[in-house]
């Protein structure tokens, strides 16, 4: 068993079995597995759960301390400048032997375990026993658990972070990565609470990460804090509670490194703590906020240890927090797969003023942008018209074009673009994502200037607000004039705006004049800039956080998919007597299965039936798989994950995202009220044998399953009982193709 990657819950009183059945085509393997899925007892995921706490003749309550896991240890560095070892199986506490030249007493430091080694970095020194003669430290120190050696780290080139406390580390691909407060006054919110810098530990170079990730429709990212915890498992950081503005949230916020993307988990809804006595009943389930307290991984749990909560009042506590692991979302690439390879483009855009052209998919671009959509509709009306047919409410758009090097058969003329900037709006529409400028690159932040204008001219408020921001990140004083007469020409006031005020700042204001480029602008612009110098700072009236950011690519393929692409559909899907209609492109982003068949042997009559190698999926079930395939929803009911679970391989995406979902599905839910919906499933799935709990015979829905399936039903109980079993804790075993 297992949870399919994630972890899964103790499921109900029963189960079901499937046997043998056929490897699926295409996709499948010439040999079939099988895959066990387990009802017992293990954690489910996002579960937080409270442990015994450390008793106070092993150590004392604390705060302001470091936790970190090593094989099956937990380290404990604190202030006293001593390494404490806790043995995770033993449960069992002692003093770790060291060697070389330890760092100086500290708190408020960090430290995370890379290979063989943990680092501790920065963190308050001096005369701790006092608390005076403090001094904020930015070093590095390497302890080898092998040897027990202390050495310090001496890194090369790069921009050292300043000296810090109070702040967050942890290692993913080699680096270290450190989640704070710059130590000095910062009123610049949206980069005081983002993961500011990173160590390659290859390189011995620091990094800053860019801060445009907060407007691809993720949540709010954290408050800026302080005295938080940061952890890293299965390409994603975790950050838990810490003192945010006077109050200590309690909240478990997650960022995900591949899409740049925060969001705040929601813990388990059978959250519960595991009492060892009386004493722990009234404990709360959930940990409370706290600060200065210690994290760290063993396996695929967080374990959280002590820390001091409401009223100063330090923690002896220690919770866990079950991770969930599933294969990452390819929606995004997906779709810019697509767009970078262009099959089965239905529509040319065309650039009269360059005279270029570039290609697209309808059912991408009139999903996305309702201007382009218009002008697309008015380019088919102009066609139908042309052509001398009707319109009708079926667009059939490039059914027959299935070879690239024909033309597509509607064309839409562009004015007043360039092909690039257009070309990097078309991409973001695929993908929700845009090229930031590359540093010290003019030409690349004047691009992004006109990728802002076409913007502003289509309606693309997502579009935007992230363009717009990637130019403020980008104006330097190398650039800030060129940009500044760019928005000038442009009419590009919001961003004019932001480079007047960049420019009449006293730390920018003189090396600005004073250069070159000062001389070459025009009159106009050298009198509003001395003017504006002269003038009282204006008040500010552009909030930090833009209010609206638009709809994201998966709220827009959602609503296509509920009718709003109606017009748009160019392919009929069979299920049984029940016909769906759905986009080619869309189709094949998706599914290798789907790209042969429309690239080799598309249907003639525009349908393709429906099915899953020898299964049919029922209605349910087929409506959960085009929202996996349209908007990358995996949400779904118990029964649609036994259909589903071979639908990876059978339709060839990208990873088994899908099937790791229907595994952890059917582990968390199967239970005696939902056993005999999932028990039709199987049936459907080949040849299944079946056993439930004694409450199953009371459902009413027994009573309407066919007599076929009853005897199979009463045949698998009968083998499981003469073997012994008991009734009422199962197990389901489905063909792993």
């Amino acid at each position: 068993g297992g949870g399919g990657g994630g972890g899964g819950g103790g499921g109900g009183g029963g189960g079901v079995v499937g046997a043998l059945s056929k490897p699926l085509e295409p996709g499948s393997s010439d040999c079939v597995e099988f895959l066990t899925l387990n009802f017992g007892h293990f954690e489910t995921t996002h579960r937080w759960r409270r442990l015994l706490p450390c008793d106070e003749f092993v150590g004392a309550r604390r705060s302001k301390h470091t936790v970190v896991a090593y094989k099956d240890a937990i380290y404990v560095k604190n202030m006293l400048n001593d390494l404490l070892r806790f043995d995770v199986k033993d449960c069992s506490w002692g003093r770790a032997f060291t060697t070389g030249a330890p760092p100086a007493p500290r708190y408020h430091h960090s430290a995370v375990v890379y290979g063989s080694s943990m680092f501790i970095f920065g963190g308050y020194t001096g005369d701790i026993y006092s608390n005076s003669n403090l001094k904020n430290k930015n070093d590095l120190f390497e302890y080898k658990f092998a040897t027990g050696q202390w050495i310090e780290w001496k890194t090369e080139g790069g921009r050292v972070p300043v000296a810090r406390s109070a702040h967050g580390s942890t290692v993913y691909e080699d680096r270290l990565w450190i989640f704070a407060d710059p130590a000095v006054k910062c009123m610049l919110v949206l980069q005081c609470f983002l993961i500011n810098v990173r160590l390659s530990f290859f390189l011995a170079r620091w990094f800053r990460i860019p801060t445009e990730h907060l407007l691809r429709g993720s949540p709010a990212p954290p408050q800026r804090r302080y005295g938080h915890t940061m952890v890293a498992y299965n390409r994603r950081l975790y950050v838990f509670a810490g003192a945010a503005d006077n109050t200590l949230p309690s909240e478990l916020h997650v960022y995900d490194t591949d899409g740049l993307t925060w969001d705040v988990v929601t813990p388990a809804q059978d959250t519960l703590q595991t009492p060892f006595s009386s004493v722990y009943e009234s404990l709360p389930k959930l940990p409370s906020g706290r600060v200065f307290h210690a994290a760290a991984v063993v396996d695929d749990g967080m374990f959280i240890f002590g820390g001091t909560v409401d009223n100063n009042v330090r923690s002896g506590e220690m919770y866990r927090f079950q991770f969930s692991s599933y294969p990452r979302c390819t929606l995004h690439d997906d779709y810019g797969n697509l767009w970078e390879n262009k099959q089965f483009c239905d529509v040319e855009f065309i650039l009269p003023e360059e005279q270029q052209r570039t290609r697209a998919h309808i059912s991408m671009v009139t999903a996305r942008c309702p201007k382009l959509r218009e002008k697309i509709c008015s380019a088919k009306e102009d066609r139908d018209e042309v052509e001398g047919r009707t319109p009708t409410s079926e667009v059939d758009v490039g059914a027959d074009d299935v070879d690239d090097l024909r033309p597509p058969a509607i064309r839409v003329v562009i004015r007043e673009a360039q092909l690039q900037p257009f070309e990097m709006l078309l991409q973001f529409l695929y993908t929700d994502r845009i090229s930031h400028p590359r540093k010290g690159y003019v030409e690349d932040v004047l691009l992004m200037s006109e990728v802002y204008r076409l913007a502003l001219r289509f309606s693309l408020v997502r579009l935007e607000q992230l363009s717009l921001q990637s130019v403020h990140a980008s104006v330097g004083l190398s650039n800030v004039l060129a940009v500044l007469a760019n928005a000038c020409r442009l009419r590009l006031d919001l961003l004019k705006e932001f480079c007047l005020n960049f420019v009449v700042k006293d730390s920018h204001y003189i090396q600005v004049i004073m250069s070159e480029e000062f001389e070459k602008l025009s009159p106009a612009l050298l009198v509003e800039i001395v003017r504006r110098k002269q003038q009282p700072p204006p008040l500010r009236t552009v909030p930090d956080t833009p209010t609206d950011i638009g709809t994201s690519l998966e709220q827009d393929m959602k609503v296509y998919l509920e009718g709003g692409g109606a017009e748009f559909c160019d392919v009929q899907l069979q299920l049984d007597d029940q016909t769906t209609p759905a986009h080619k492109a869309i189709l094949t982003a998706r599914s290798s299965y789907f790209e042969a068949m429309f690239r080799s042997f598309s249907p003639k009559d525009g349908r393709v039936t429906i099915s899953i190698g020898e299964m049919v999926p029922s209605p349910q079930a087929f409506e959960s798989l085009l929202r996996y395939i349209y908007y990358g929803d995996v949400h779904m009911p118990p029964e649609d994950s036994l259909y589903l679970f071979s639908a990876p391989y059978y339709y060839g995406f990208t990873n088994n995202r899908l099937r790791a979902y229907c595994r952890h599905n059917l582990e968390m839910n199967v239970t005696f009220q939902n056993v005999l919906q999932i028990l039709e499933a199987a049936d459907k799935t080949q040849d299944p044998r079946v056993f439930a709990c004694t409450k199953v015979s009371k459902l009413p829905k027994l009573r309407t399953l066919s007599r076929e399936l009853l005897l199979d039903v009463l045949a698998s109980l009968a083998d499981y009982l003469a073997g012994g079993g008991n009734v009422g804790i199962g197990e389901i075993t489905i063909p792993d193709i």
